[in-house]
Order: structure tokens, then sequence, then C-alpha cells
């Protein structure tokens, strides 16, 4: 099916942004400069969304114990409970409950993550590197910390959140799988779109289908378009001219 493209108006107070995984630190010495360069021009995104009534939720998954005396963080413990209308992920994956991919719905992803992703010359070693969001991302007073699907739910439904809006890293992995993510949220009747210039993946170009780490990227937005939801740019809510790119990309504009 041909990519289209319309545009739509959605209420901001009926709207959600979820910052997913934007970690202070990476094991990918590759991943996290590229979450550092990501991290400014996100930050801007969600003050210009702040400003039009949108809801903010960050989303460091396993760290929001370092947020526990905050009122961001019992903002989200408190909200009143609210039962949904299909069941939440219940396996789990990298210290959440996990959404996988299915086979009914989904076709596989179109670039190899099998060696996690790590495009450094020099190959990382896997660590548990991160203890909090990167501090380049304002927490603003009105919004919400969480990991969790039902504190994530409870949330969208005490404010009566129809619409979510996706973004951070990573995309192959995360943003499509936590409990707070796009199949999730897709599986739970919410209408998501995802920022397509707000998100990293991981992904190796030494292994198929090849390119360079950006094409990789784009072709795992291509399969969220596809299977789950829409995506925009960043600049539909700022209102500048360009989008985002990373200073490494070689693509020409």
């Amino acid at each position: 099916m041909p990519a289209s493209e319309k545009a739509v108006e959605w209420d901001a107070g009926k709207t959600a942004i979820v910052v997913c995984d934007m970690w202070d630190d990476h094991w990918c010495k590759s991943a996290a400069a590229r979450v550092g360069e990501l991290a400014g021009p996100l930050d801007a995104m969600l003050t210009a969304a702040r400003a039009k009534g949108v809801f903010v939720i960050h989303a460091p998954s396993t760290c929001t114990d370092f947020y526990k005396d905050t009122p961001q963080r019992k903002r989200a413990k408190d909200a009143p409970f609210a039962a949904t209308p299909g069941p939440l992920a219940t396996t789990e994956r990298w210290g959440t409950c996990w959404n996988w991919p299915d086979a009914k719905r989904e076709g596989p992803l179109p670039i190899d993550d099998s060696d996690m992703g790590c495009d450094c010359a020099v190959k990382c070693t896997i660590r548990e590197a991160w203890k909090r969001q990167t501090a380049a991302i304002t927490i603003a007073d009105g919004d919400a910390i969480t990991d969790h699907g039902q504190e994530t739910w409870n949330l969208l439904a005490a404010r009566k959140i129809d619409n979510v809006i996706l973004c951070g890293v990573h995309l192959n992995m995360c943003v499509l799988g936590r409990p707070f993510a796009i199949r999730q949220m897709v599986r739970l009747g919410k209408t998501v779109a995802l920022v397509r210039d707000m998100t990293d993946t991981m992904y190796n170009p030494e292994r198929p289908p090849g390119g360079t780490h950006f094409d990789g990227t784009d072709r795992v937005v291509e399969h969220v378009e596809r299977y789950w939801c829409p995506s925009f740019l960043s600049r539909d809510l700022t209102g500048g001219r360009d989008a985002f790119r990373f200073k490494a990309d070689p693509r020409p504009q």
C-alpha cells in the first residue's frame, strides 16, 4: 500500500505524549550519543506541546524509583484505578512487562537486530548503564512519571485522554514493546501516533539489510506506519521549519 498523508486536528486536552527510555546513559556509546543529541530538540517539542495543553508522561523504564519522592511520580501512583478495555501485557522483558509482536497483525521487523544493534566500530559490552532520564529533558510540574502499563492507563483515564503520541528510544524495541508504548496503546483502543524524527533504533548496519543506521530507522518507521499507527514530524507540534536530523546522518536532505 503506498504511503499517504492527511492533516488531522487533535484536541490537545485529550492528548498525551509518552517519552520512552530517554535515559542518562546507555550500554552502547553510539546510542548514548544519539540520545544526547536528540534530548534538546525533544525537550523543545515537549515545551511546545505543554503550551498547547498536552499532558506529558515520562517513562524511563526501570528508573522510576529515582523519582519516588517527586510529585510527578506520586501523580502516577495516586491516579485512581481504571479498568482497561483489554488485557495488559504480563510477560516480562528488560525489567517491565512486554508486548511481543503478534504474527496475525504484524510482519517481521525489516532490520536484523539480533546482535542488539550496537553500531560502534568496537562493539560495546551490554550492561545496565542508566539510572534516570537524561537531565536535558525537563520534567515539568504538571507531568507524570511511570513505566507501568496500569499506571499509564489510570493517568489517561483520569484525564479522558484519547490520543497518545510516542517519542524516544528505541523504536524497534522499547517504543513498540514497553507496557506504555505503541503496541499496548493501540491494543487498548487509543488513537496513537509516532513522532518519527524524535526516535532512533538499535541497528547495526553490518547486519541485513545494510545501508546506514539511519536507513534502518526509516525502515522501522515504515513498519510502524504499516502495521500500527501513523507518524508525524516534531515541527507539526513546534511550528518550526525543519525536521530533526542526527548530525552523523550522511544522506542528502
